[in-house]
């Protein structure tokens, strides 16, 4: 096939990108501007994320897809190849035709609890800010109780995260909709901009999470973006989760830190263009270890000093519950460069 009928078939295959993904990867589901799902294979997960916005074609392409854990990437022509296993690239584009030539379904409406309809907008930006903008500061409330049962009680510059005693829960598009308290997270933009928010549905006093399938969810524009504590400048340490940020912060309360809130979105977090020292919070698990391992490369190749900080459990956030914060200091010591020794830690 020639190259520009290839490039065609994607982009229009691009302009139906959600449809794509809701046909060939059926066990996955939005998030934001994003379909995530375990692999191309349509394995149940999140460590594959397929872009649902952009331009029709270049870096940051509309059906562009990457998987974390794996490596893999490609546009939809690759992804309709691998679902299908169709080895035959003009096999392959027979079936995007075919796919192409199918009706778009209606997209269904969204019902609140009240029973009135709205225009469904999980994932605008518009909502997330919303949702911030309702929910209050975390002092005093059933979110700092969350967080200082993982250990975490040192607050300082924690704006980013807010309470709602109410926040909508629905496990499925057929479920009926739920109101949980919950920790709300706004994710920025390098300009301080909010372009999307985070939940975490808590336990009814606070012990925990949920129990509930799903305890955590995103909504917005998260790729390349994160929750920020502290701005940042000429260091940085990032992380996935926010429970695992906050940890290490407990003793570098003014070390700016990010939580990309996933393996698949810390691999492709956005530098400030002032940046020259970048320290990784990784968590030990194959997808944390590929993600360190893009990271750090990504970074070394733009002459940012890069610099992997390893838990001795599975997260830091489990170094401090279990090992208590002088010994997270004291090993935490012995890894930071010597400025930042200085400047930041604690002891």
């Amino acid at each position: 096939m020639p190259r520009h009928e290839a490039l065609d078939l994607a982009i229009r295959l691009g302009r139906q990108a959600e449809a794509v993904c809701r046909h060939y990867l059926s066990s996955g589901h939005r998030a934001g501007n994003y379909w995530l799902v375990g692999d191309v294979r349509n394995t149940p997960g999140r460590s594959m994320f397929v872009r649902l916005a952009g331009p029709a074609t270049g870096a940051g392409a509309v059906g562009r897809w990457s998987d974390a854990a794996t490596g893999e990437h490609g546009d939809l022509l690759d992804l309709i190849r691998e679902v299908t296993g169709l080895l035959d690239f003009k096999d392959v584009a027979a079936e995007a035709r075919r796919f192409l030539a199918l009706p778009r379904p209606a997209p269904e409406p969204d019902l609140s609890p009240g029973g009135r309809t709205y225009r469904r907008a999980p994932g605008s930006r518009q909502a997330a800010r919303r949702l911030f903008a309702i929910a209050e500061p975390i002092g005093g409330t059933l979110a700092a109780t969350y967080l200082a049962n993982r250990a975490i009680i040192c607050l300082s510059s924690t704006g980013a995260l807010r309470f709602h005693p109410r926040c909508y829960y629905r496990p499925d598009e057929h479920a009926p909709t739920e109101a949980r308290p919950a920790m709300i997270a706004a994710v920025t933009d390098l300009a301080g901009r909010q372009t999307g928010a985070h939940r975490t549905w808590l336990a009814a006093d606070g012990s925990g999470k949920a129990p509930i399938a799903a305890p955590r969810r995103a909504m917005g524009e998260l790729l390349g973006h994160g929750v920020r504590f502290g701005v940042a400048d000429d260091v940085l340490a990032v992380g996935e989760g926010i429970e695992t940020v906050l940890s290490p912060r407990q003793v570098l309360p003014s070390m700016p830190m990010l939580a990309a809130l996933s393996a698949a979105h810390l691999t492709a977090v956005l530098f400030p263009p002032t940046l020259r020292r970048l320290y990784v919070l990784c968590d030990r698990d194959p997808a944390g270890d590929r993600a360190r391992d893009s990271l750090l490369a990504r970074a070394a190749s733009l002459g940012i000093e890069a610099i992997a900080l390893l838990p001795v459990g599975g997260d830091f956030n489990d170094d401090l519950r279990h090992r208590g914060a002088a010994a997270l200091s004291a090993a935490l010591k012995d890894v930071l460069h010597p400025d930042d020794r200085r400047r930041f830690l604690q002891e």
